[in-house]
């Protein structure tokens, strides 16, 4: 629901915003004033999602008290006088009724507000973020250890355990390594074999069905099964055809 205020300085130009609001259902008239000064007192303290308004009136114009007010109201003029259209917008006016305003008119400019509440949310909603860790229990009963996916270097599959490797340490968990392969990072971990899982980034050197491992001296065995598409995820980043 928008919430709305109106000011102008007729009153009868107020009773006939009022009644188009309630035939809005996205709509809800919050307050009104005929009183540019005296709006602006309760604006500053009381914001609101929009604001229609009029410019010409006593003492405040409707462009300078926009020039005061907070800056997250959006902001409709209602006005006779068109020469100010041109100023209206650069102070960056949802829109600009003439006077007199017909309900299909004023229905089109209420539907403008109602866009930009909804994009902005929309835009700026949080970006889920991968994970980059999980938690595994290990041996020690109630101890959990925190792995993180960028440490890993390969997984090896054990009956109902794996090990997790890193390049300081070995972790055993009661897990199963299809298990553990689902919840990794498709795009920096790959099954290699029935019983290893390997990070691509961590790969030094292929050599037929062996994959050495940064910092290792032992290959990690590439299975028949999963050749081809080891060989297909890599394709992109193999340069040279070995021909002469």
């Amino acid at each position: 629901m928008i919430t709305c205020f109106l000011v102008d300085d007729e009153q009868s130009a107020i009773d006939i915003l009022r009644a188009f609001i309630d035939k809005t259902p996205f709509l809800t008239l919050v307050g009104s004033s005929s009183n540019p000064l005296e709006a602006l007192g309760i604006l500053q303290n009381q914001p609101v999602d929009l604001l229609f308004l009029d410019i010409h009136m006593p003492q405040l114009s409707g462009l300078d008290l926009m020039r005061l007010m907070p800056g997250r109201t959006r902001v409709i003029l209602t006005t006779a006088y068109s020469e100010f259209a041109v100023e209206g917008f650069e102070l960056n006016v949802l829109d600009y009724l003439l006077k007199p305003i017909a309900f299909e008119r004023f229905l089109k400019a209420a539907q403008k507000a109602l866009n930009t509440a909804i994009e902005p949310a929309a835009r700026w909603q949080p970006e889920e973020k991968p994970d980059t860790y999980i938690f595994v229990k290990t041996e020690s009963k109630g101890k959990m250890t925190k792995v993180d996916f960028d440490e890993i270097m390969f997984v090896e599959g054990m009956k109902n355990y794996v090990s997790i490797n890193t390049s300081t340490e070995r972790i055993i968990t009661l897990l199963n390594i299809k298990d553990l392969e689902d919840r990794l990072p498709g795009k920096q971990f790959m099954r290699v074999h029935k019983s290893y899982i390997v990070s691509l980034d961590k790969i030094r050197a292929l050599d037929g069905n062996q994959i050495l491992l940064k910092g290792m001296k032992a290959y990690v065995p590439l299975g028949e099964t999963y050749r081809t598409a080891f060989f297909e995820a890599l394709q992109e980043k193999v340069m040279g055809s070995g021909r002469k």
